[in-house]
């Protein structure tokens, strides 16, 4: 089997709003690619979930909003690459819901409980980075 996954750039960017809410049964569904193309200037939302699902159609109900990020340079955002905001590392991500592209994506992160943008005591403005998982 061949592994396609070489080398990459970052993708960072910068908090544009903390979302601060919580739900149980949001009904998301996990998009069946596990990586996007994003580009600069773009906006996507930051959701944090404990779904461990990967399945294509898989339902994410249970998600902590953390924000929307506007991003500073196009790359490529895979399952699996590390989130941090700031100097903290959030989480992994999970993969994506496109219930609201073409406007954004949610970029779904896993996390071991969902958190939102509040309970991080996010703010504005703040870095966003996703790395590849060291």
């Amino acid at each position: 089997m061949t592994n396609e996954n070489g080398a990459k750039r970052t993708v960072r960017g910068a908090l544009v709003k903390v979302l601060l809410h919580r739900r149980a049964e949001r009904g998301m569904t996990l998009e069946p690619h596990a990586s996007r193309c994003v580009r600069e200037g773009e906006v996507h939302e930051l959701v944090t979930t404990d779904h461990a699902e990967t399945a294509p159609g898989a339902r994410i109900d249970r998600v902590g909003f953390l924000g929307f990020a506007e991003l500073h340079n196009a790359g490529v955002i895979d399952r699996g690459d590390e989130v941090w905001i700031g100097e903290r590392l959030v989480g992994t991500v999970h993969g994506f819901d496109a219930c609201h592209f073409p406007n954004h994506y949610n970029i779904l992160i896993a996390v071991p409980v969902p958190v939102s943008g509040g309970d991080l005591a996010l703010s504005p403005e703040q870095p966003v980075t996703f790395a590849p998982a060291s």
